[in-house]
C-alpha cells in the first residue's frame, strides 16, 4: 500500500499552484469560446481552443493529474457548452470520439514530456552537486593535510631541539600559527559550504546595510594584513541588500585574501559597491600581476590545480575559496565573475535587491 500511493503521488502530484494554474487556463479558454459561440462560430474553433488548454496545463503542471482531468473537462465542455444543441450532450456528433482521443494524447504526450525534460533538469542539478561535492573534497584533502603537516613539523622540531636560539623558536612557531590561521580559514569555507547545502539552497536572508558588510570584511582583513592598502568605495546612499551577513563576508574575505595571496605583486586592494538597476555589484580589483588567461574558464568550480599555483603549494590553491564564494553568492540568486584589467584583477559579483529580479 505504502508503495502504491509513492507511485501515485510521483505520477499524479497534487497541489493549490497546479490547480489554480488549470483552472485559469479553461477560464480562459471558455472566455474565448463564449463569444465565438454568440456568433455561431464555437462548433468549428472550440475544439482546438480546447486542445490548446489541454496543452499548456499539461506543459505548466506537474505529472498527469491535471492534464487528463483538462482533457475530460475540454471534451465534455465542448460538447455540452460549445457544441450545438447547446447546453446538452450529444454523443452522436461526427468525429466525437476523435477529439476525446485527441486531447487525451495531447495532455499524455505532454505531461510525458514535460515530467523527462524536469528529471533531466533534476539529474543534471545532482550530477552538478556531485562535481562540486568532488572539487570540494579533492581541494580539502590537499589544503587541510599540507598545514597539518607544517604545524607537526614546526611544533616538533622546537620540542625536540632545546637548543635552537630563540630566534630560531620563534620563526618555527610563526610558522606554525600561520599555518593555523590557513587552517581556520579552510574550516571556515566548510561551515560556509555546509550553511548553504548542496547546490541550492535556501538561506535566510534579512536586509543589511552593504557599507557594514564591508566595513566588517576590512577589520578583518587588516588584521592579517595590516601593511597592505585598502580603499573602499560606497555609494552615498544608504544600500540596503537582502543576504545572510556572515556568509557574504566570507565571500569578501576570501576574495580580498586571495588577491594578496595570489596577486604576486599586489600593493594595494580596492573594495566597492555600487547599486545597478536592481542589483548591488560588489567587487575587489587588485594592482598585482592579474589573472593567468588559461585559469580564467576555470575559476571559480575548484577544478584549480595545485601544481599550476605557485610553487605547487597547497596553500596557494584559491580554487576551493572561489567555489565557496560562487556557491554562496548562487544561493543568494547572484552573479559572479572576474577578469584582468591593465594592472591587477577584478574578480565581481552582485546580489539581487529584490526576490523578484534573482527570478
Amino acid at each position: 500500500m505504502q508503495k502504491t500511493a509513492s507511485v501515485l503521488a510521483r505520477w499524479f502530484p497534487l497541489s493549490w499552484r497546479d490547480f489554480f494554474i488549470s483552472a485559469g487556463i479553461l477560464c480562459c479558454a471558455a472566455g474565448l469560446c463564449v463569444p465565438l459561440q454568440k456568433a455561431g462560430s464555437s462548433d468549428g474553433l472550440a475544439s482546438p481552443i480546447f486542445v490548446l488548454a489541454v496543452l499548456l496545463i499539461s506543459r505548466l503542471t506537474n505529472g498527469y493529474f491535471f492534464g487528463l482531468m483538462a482533457a475530460v473537462v475540454g471534451v465534455f465542455g465542448v460538447n455540452f457548452i460549445f457544441t450545438s444543441p447547446y447546453w446538452a450532450f450529444n454523443f452522436t456528433l461526427t468525429g466525437y470520439p476523435v477529439t476525446f482521443l485527441t486531447l487525451l494524447m495531447v495532455s499524455i504526450t505532454t505531461s510525458t514530456l514535460t515530467t523527462r525534460i524536469k528529471r533531466q533538469a533534476l539529474l543534471q542539478a545532482e550530477n552538478e552537486k556531485e562535481k562540486m561535492r568532488a572539487n570540494l573534497l579533492r581541494s580539502v584533502s590537499h589544503d587541510i593535510r599540507t598545514p597539518l603537516t607544517s604545524i607537526v613539523g614546526s611544533t616538533s622540531a622546537v620540542l625536540e631541539n632545546p637548543g635552537l636560539s630563540a630566534a630560531e623558536q620563534r620563526k618555527l612557531l610563526e610558522d606554525a600559527r600561520d599555518e593555523a590561521q590557513w587552517l581556520i580559514r579552510v574550516v571556515e569555507n566548510l561551515l560556509s559550504i555546509t550553511r548553504i547545502g548542496d547546490g541550492q539552497a535556501s538561506i535566510t536572508k534579512e536586509p543589511e546595510a552593504a557599507e557594514e558588510v564591508l566595513g566588517e570584511s576590512v577589520r578583518k582583513f587588516r588584521k592579517r594584513f595590516p601593511a597592505m592598502a585598502v580603499t573602499v568605495r560606497a555609494p552615498e546612499e544608504l544600500l540596503f541588500v537582502p543576504m545572510d551577513p556572515i556568509l557574504i563576508e566570507q565571500v569578501l574575505a576570501n576574495l580580498l585574501e586571495n588577491a594578496v595571496l595570489h596577486g604576486g605583486t599586489t600593493t594595494q586592494v580596492g573594495l566597492s559597491v555600487r547599486r545597478e538597476d536592481g542589483w548591488a555589484c560588489f567587487s575587489v580589483a587588485d594592482n598585482g600581476q592579474g589573472i593567468p588567461l588559461k585559469e580564467l574558464p576555470t575559476l571559480f568550480d575548484g577544478t584549480l590545480k595545485h601544481n599550476e599555483t605557485a610553487a605547487g603549494d597547497g596553500k596557494r590553491n584559491m580554487g576551493l575559496g572561489l567555489s565557496v564564494c560562487l556557491a554562496i553568492v548562487r544561493a543568494h540568486g547572484g552573479e559572479m565573475w572576474a577578469h584582468n584589467l591593465e594592472c591587477g584583477a577584478e574578480v565581481s559579483f552582485r546580489l539581487p535587491l529584490s526576490e523578484e529580479v534573482s527570478k
